[in-house]
């Protein structure tokens, strides 16, 4: 009778021991799906960001040309850059006979995984960022400066000489307009906010509402960070290392199917990139543009439903950087394309000296001030 007591005790104990370890099994797993959840949030959020911007370039340039836009593909063509990923997803790819395979392969993924990494630190909203990190905005600057490097990898792996070109001009390019666009942020992380990170420079603005802006406090450098970032996404009238009239397609030019898509995907990508950060250094970020003093009823309600305060912020984000990118698109059809000496003598001989002057101002008045 003792013994068959002993024997059922120890099975309990067994059993237990088991449920207790598949329980532990479980919160292991939950623990590591749970981490994926934010991250695949973000990039289906790009991914259909970048589709309304498709769209909507072509709706507005169209109504500029006074023409119709897509109309057929979803109401109103809204599917239509759907339609034309589809397609280049089930596009044979073609490799040049001469070319280095591996860098011709690598080549847009680099670009397109550097400028999606620099997404981990944009604040949506309040508390709505994968990384808030303290050097946040100078890691989006290092990170970004990778996607000159695919270009570059791209144009020599083609065997081509417009497509080296093409990778050249972007690496000149890009080197000539990160400077200036380093300096400007610089500038509001001294001044301004004290701060690497972008939460705390969204913060910092948020005391006076529509006049706490970082555009107001630095106008100088905002001119300067729109021109530098317009230049740094390739956009017209920047956009050499792609200009069809002298080099086909640039570092494109013997890219087909899905990776010619990932090209298309990053010049998207790195245009929405960079209106975020104009709306985050300059035009308040999350924050609504009313003062405290005239609505605190409205403060005081998204402090205390932390959904309806994190859906706010997120539409007001949005709204601002959809305003910055209709600004660039109306940019593309109204500014001809620039010689290659000119975007070069506009990025060392003016944006350069300007930028510096404006952050040896802002250092001025940060020393005269203490």
């Amino acid at each position: 009778m003792i013994v068959e007591m002993r024997v059922y005790t120890t099975e309990i104990e067994v059993q237990d021991i088991n449920s207790f370890s598949r329980l532990e099994f479980f919160k292991e797993v939950y623990g590591i799906v749970w981490i994926f959840v934010p991250i695949l949030t973000l990039v289906l959020g790009i991914t259909i960001g970048v589709l309304v911007i498709v769209w909507l370039e072509r709706k507005i340039s169209a109504g500029i040309q006074q023409r119709i836009g897509p109309e057929y593909a979803g109401p109103l063509g809204i599917l239509q850059a759907l339609a034309d990923g589809t397609k280049l997803l089930f596009k044979e790819n073609l490799f040049p006979a001469r070319g280095n395979t591996r860098l011709f392969s690598i080549g847009p993924s680099i670009a397109v995984i550097s400028i999606l990494l620099s997404f981990l630190v944009i604040p949506f909203s309040y508390q709505l960022v994968l990384a808030d990190l303290n050097i946040g905005i100078f890691l989006w600057i290092a990170i970004s400066s990778i996607a000159p490097v695919g270009l570059l990898m791209s144009g020599y792996g083609s065997n081509n000489k417009y497509s080296f070109l093409g990778g050249l001009r972007a690496a000149a390019q890009s080197i000539s307009y990160e400077i200036p666009l380093t300096l400007c942020v610089l500038s509001i992380s001294l001044r301004v906010s004290n701060s690497s990170s972008t939460v705390d420079i969204v913060e910092a603005q948020s005391k006076y509402g529509f006049w706490g802006w970082n555009l107001w406090r630095q106008p100088i450098g905002f001119l300067v960070f729109l021109i530098s970032a317009l230049a740094e996404c390739e956009r017209l009238p920047f956009d050499l290392p792609e200009a069809e009239e002298e080099l086909v397609a640039g570092y494109q030019t013997e890219y087909s199917g899905i990776k010619f898509g990932l090209f298309y995907v990053a010049s998207y990508l790195n245009l929405l990139l960079s209106s975020l950060f104009v709306t985050v250094l300059y035009l308040g970020g999350w924050n609504i543009s009313i003062p405290y003093i005239f609505v605190p009823e409205l403060f005081e309600i998204n402090k205390v439903d932390e959904i309806f305060g994190t859906t706010i912020g997120i539409f007001i984000t949005l709204a601002k950087t959809y305003l910055f990118l209709f600004i660039s698109i109306t940019t593309r059809w109204t500014l001809p394309r620039l010689r290659m000496d000119q975007l070069l003598n506009l990025g060392w001989k003016f944006l350069l000296p300007i930028s510096l002057g404006n952050l040896l101002l802002t250092t001025s008045f940060q020393l005269f001030s203490l």
